[in-house]
């Protein structure tokens, strides 16, 4: 007779005592930060790899995750980064030729809470009505009142700089090889940025993120990108002087965070999102073109378009809420966006931005 290990119970509890129950998959024990939803049907690895998820707990909406397993080739960095992972059905089974491993086992491996059963629906609406919120994943405390008051006390990612946490601790090669040199601010920076740099013909350089503009001029480079992160990008000011140190003197481009970063650097402030943007289908309009990229975002912070100086062009518009979504310099080589143009697995609408960046650096030539 075959053993069947009973699944244990566990709880997920928003700091505004709105309780969801599961059952804990994962890591058994207990995790908190930020909540929020993504509406991605796929790439829950890519997710889950992240490193602009530090902090945060992520809600999947798609119903059914796990289910083509865990393979290496498909992350976006070494290791996860969520606190927490929540979907409504984890796959028992995985069907994948590639998959190395299972899901569960994955974030055992990690040490990651994971929680299922949970009606993601609910939670998601729940979520839009009343905005992100902190929250804690518990297989061990049962106790709803006990579980509020630790998720209200728990950091969150206001004011927090999580850059520290997740950017590399040297500088060091993606690719030593090709026409043009980048150095990549590393922010949290995604592989498949480096991937994209990588097929137009560039060595790439990795630096930590608090690489001074001087040791980064001292390189040499042809171009300077500020990579996606995580966290309040008004709580890494450090970075930001960085790149007001750069600005005028080599083509700069931004994505998500370092979009964050140089539109601070530029006169511009930030604010936080209702729910943030976190999905694989958001409408973004190119101002100049008049065309509309299906774009990947992740991000909870915004830059106040009131607040940009006249020398700074709006060149995208997000189409649910017309929030900022890029920007250039009227008159110097720098450009950047809040979405992701080196989305993986897709869409791969915005690619293109990758090969303006490499004209801005010929045309600076």
């Amino acid at each position: 007779m075959v053993k069947v290990k009973k699944e244990k119970k566990a709880l997920l509890v928003l700091e505004d005592g709105k309780v969801f129950e599961g059952k804990a998959f994962g890591k058994e024990g207990e995790a908190t930060g930020e909540v929020v939803f993504n509406t991605s049907m796929m790439g829950y690895e890519e997710i889950l790899t992240d490193p602009s998820y530090k902090g945060q707990m992520v809600t999947m909406t798609y119903p059914l995750i796990g289910n083509y397993g865990i393979s290496t080739k498909d992350f976006e960095s070494s290791r996860p980064w969520v606190e927490g992972f929540i979907v409504r059905e984890r796959s028992k089974i995985f069907s994948n030729w590639r998959a190395k491993t299972s899901l569960d086992s994955f974030l055992k491996e990690y040490n990651i809470v994971g929680i299922e059963g949970v009606d993601t629906r609910a939670l998601t609406k729940h979520i839009r009505l009343q905005g992100a919120m902190k929250g804690i994943i518990s297989t061990q405390d049962t106790d709803v009142k006990s579980l509020t008051e630790k998720a209200k006390h728990c950091p969150g990612v206001i004011g927090q700089d999580l850059v520290k946490d997740v950017t590399s601790k040297e500088s060091w090669w993606w690719k030593k090889e090709g026409e043009y040199k980048i150095v990549v601010v590393d922010c949290g920076v995604k592989y498949n940025i480096l991937r994209e740099l990588s097929l137009l013909n560039c060595k790439v350089q990795v630096v930590p993120a608090k690489t001074s503009a001087y040791e980064i001029l001292k390189l040499k480079p042809d171009g300077v990108l500020f990579s996606n992160g995580p966290g309040d990008p008004s709580a890494v000011p450090y970075i930001v002087n960085t790149a007001k140190d750069l600005i005028g003197k080599l083509p700069i481009f931004g994505i998500c965070l370092g979009h964050q970063i140089l539109a601070q650097a530029l006169g511009g402030k930030t604010y936080k999102l209702k729910f943030g943007h976190h999905g694989g289908n958001h409408p973004v309009k190119d101002l100049k073109t008049g065309k509309i990229a299906i774009t990947v975002q992740n991000h909870g912070f915004c830059v106040d378009i009131d607040s940009l100086p006249d020398e700074v062009e709006i060149t995208h518009i997000n189409l649910y809420d017309n929030t900022l979504e890029g920007i250039r310099h009227r008159e110097l080589p720098l450009f950047s966006v809040q979405f992701h143009p080196e989305a993986s697995p897709g869409p791969h609408d915005a690619v293109y931005l990758f090969q303006e960046f490499i004209k801005l650096i010929k045309e600076s030539r």
